[in-house]
């Protein structure tokens, strides 16, 4: 049985209210930090689905000085009771992350609820995400406390829809 295309599964209804974000996106943004200077990315999100209560999500970056990676990650986002949502995220620097927060619309807001490290990365003790989607673009903000540092702004995009 096929999604409303007639291709792939159908999508879970847990998960309708997260369909707005189903595609390939791509944009760029910049980001800042006490402890590295200011820069700017590429940037490649995918959230898709394979019949079951999630998304997957897969993100990457690269710098736009000169073309070499900055970052990935990988997860899955899932839709709860009363517009609640979680997401569980796992960083190739020894970090795993799970967030938790509201969906209002094609808005979500999460913070931090549990954040997993290697004994080799980087301190991390703080995350939080706000997303907003206005037609085909995708805007969002990261704050993070790390190394030291209190929670503070440290990335901002925006993404154009690339396809679904």
């Amino acid at each position: 049985m096929g999604d409303l295309t007639g291709e792939g599964p159908v999508l879970h209804p847990d998960v309708v209210p997260l369909a707005f974000l189903l595609g390939s996106w791509t944009g760029e943004g910049e980001g800042t930090y006490p402890t590295v200077s200011r820069f700017s990315y590429r940037e490649e999100v995918n959230f898709g689905h394979v019949g079951k209560p999630f998304l997957t999500y897969s993100q990457q970056t690269w710098s736009l000085e000169d073309g070499r990676p900055l970052h990935s990650e990988v997860g899955f986002w899932r839709a709860v009771p009363a517009g609640r949502v979680e997401l569980v995220l796992a960083h190739p620097t020894g970090v795993a992350e799970i967030e938790e927060g509201t969906l209002a619309g094609p808005s979500l807001e999460l913070t931090t609820r549990a954040i997993g490290l290697s004994s080799t990365a980087k301190e991390v003790t703080a995350l939080s995400r706000s997303l907003r989607v206005e037609g085909d673009t995708l805007y969002y903000t990261l704050q993070m406390g790390a190394v030291g540092q209190p929670a503070q702004q440290h990335l901002r995009a925006e993404l154009r829809r690339a396809g679904r």
